[in-house]
Parts: C-alpha cells; structure tokens; sequence
C-alpha cells in the first residue's frame, strides 16, 4: 500500500507598502518605482502535496478567484516546473493592494527552493510584487519590482481599512500616465489615480478621517486603506463607523 506524505504548510504574508514613488515609465510599458515594502502578520496559508495536482482556494476571500492557468499559483509552478496539488486559505483580499496573489506565487518559490538571486529577479515576470514577497522582512524595492535591498525590520502596529471593493492595478498605472506622471504629497504616488479609477475610495478616505482624526495612506494601487501606529482605540472606533469594513489589526515585519 502507497503512503501518502502529509501536506507541506506554507504561510504566506501580506505586503504592505509603506512609501511608494513612481520614478519612471519603461519603453516597455511598465512602469519604475521606488518603495519600501514590509511583510505583515497577516497570511494565507498554502497546504502543498506534490502526489497530485491541483489547486483549490478557501477562506473568506476566496470567491471569485478562478483556479486556471492565468492563476499566479499555477504560473508559479509552472515556471518552477513542479506539479503539486495547492489548496489555498485566502485571509488577504485581492484587489486590495495587500500583495495576496503575489505572496501565494512567492509560498511556491519558496516550497521548490527557488530563492537564489537569479530565481528571485526572474520571478518579476510573473508579477511585480512576487521578488519581494519571496524575499518577505522589509526592503527598498527598485525596477520594476525585481530589485530587491533588505532593510533592517521596523516593527509597527498597523490597522487595515478593507472596504468592499477591487480596484484595478493596471487601471490605476494607467489612470497615473494620464495625470501626468504626478507625484502625490503623501507617501504613495498612486493614491490620486486610485482615487480616479474608483471615486468611492474618496467616500471611505472621509469617513475613516471623520472616525479616527487621522488620515489613512492606501496601500499600494488600493483599494485598502491603512493608519500606522494609531491609538489602541482606532480600530474600535474604526468597527463602530464601518461596519461595511473588514477592520484588520496586525504588525509589520514579520
């Protein structure tokens, strides 16, 4: 009688960025940035057998994502030529600018042992925000996304704003081309183009300020919002006025 061997847990955190400039557009198309990136207590979780194959998405952010060969799981396997059956837990919503996609194709570089520094700059194809996430702690991120400098690991409190909505990342690069390249007064360039792809973000922004005093940054192209180190009230007050938010409370650096 075969024995099977037991799934491989694969934790796989959330990407939270902290500051983000958009330096430049390439011949290409993509475009050239400047951040500074930090791995979140908050995860998904991969369950990995490579005796079948597959993949399958649980959890309270699963709906809605297919499981076909576009998926960045299955392009991860693919480009890492491995076959494995992957059932994934998603904590992370996709299309909130968390990184979740691209923590999960991270997890399967990490499980094939495909983490050397050509592996890590060869993974930007599949993703932007795949290099960071398989190198994950805290680092200045250049290129495209695939150049990637660890940082020494700042750890801080972090309260996630997760309203019910998808905002398109290419969209809000787009939208940004179109406002001419301009550079935000807060930490994120891309936040008045999110803002421009989906004016609801304006409406959550307000009624986070209106709750809290203090004024939230989007993480990445949206469509969540965060406060850093805030009172240790904030996210109580923060589920009180949204009640049509997930409220996340979790640390940076992990």
């Amino acid at each position: 009688m075969s024995v099977t061997s037991a799934p491989q847990l694969i934790l796989a955190p959330a990407k939270l960025t902290l500051s983000l400039r958009v330096t430049g557009v390439r011949d290409d198309g993509y475009h050239l940035i400047d951040a500074v990136m930090t791995t979140l207590e908050l995860h998904d979780e991969l369950h990995i057998s490579d005796d079948h194959s597959g993949l399958d998405f649980r959890g309270p952010y699963s709906a809605g994502i297919t499981t076909d060969s576009d998926n960045l799981v299955s392009r991860a396997l693919t480009f890492v030529d491995r076959v494995a059956q992957v059932v994934v837990t998603k904590n992370i919503p996709h299309g909130g600018g968390l990184g979740g996609g691209s923590s999960n194709a991270a997890a399967i570089f990490r499980w094939a042992q495909r983490t050397s520094a050509t592996d890590i700059v060869a993974s930007a194809a599949i993703g932007a925000d795949v290099p960071f996430c398989i190198v994950g702690g805290q680092a200045r991120v250049t290129g495209i996304g695939e150049i990637v400098e660890p940082m020494a690991v700042e750890h801080r409190n972090i309260t996630l704003i997760i309203p019910p909505l998808h905002v398109s990342t290419p969209a809000v690069y787009k939208a940004w081309d179109a406002l001419g390249h301009l550079q935000a007064d807060g930490p994120n360039d891309l936040e008045p183009a999110a803002l421009v792809v989906e004016p609801k973000l304006v409406t959550w922004r307000d009624r986070i300020i209106e709750a809290t005093g203090q004024i939230p940054t989007l993480a990445g192209s949206g469509a969540t919002w965060f406060i850093a180190d805030g009172a240790a009230d904030v996210a109580q007050r923060l589920r009180e006025a949204l009640p049509d938010a997930q409220v996340v409370e979790t640390r940076t650096g992990q």
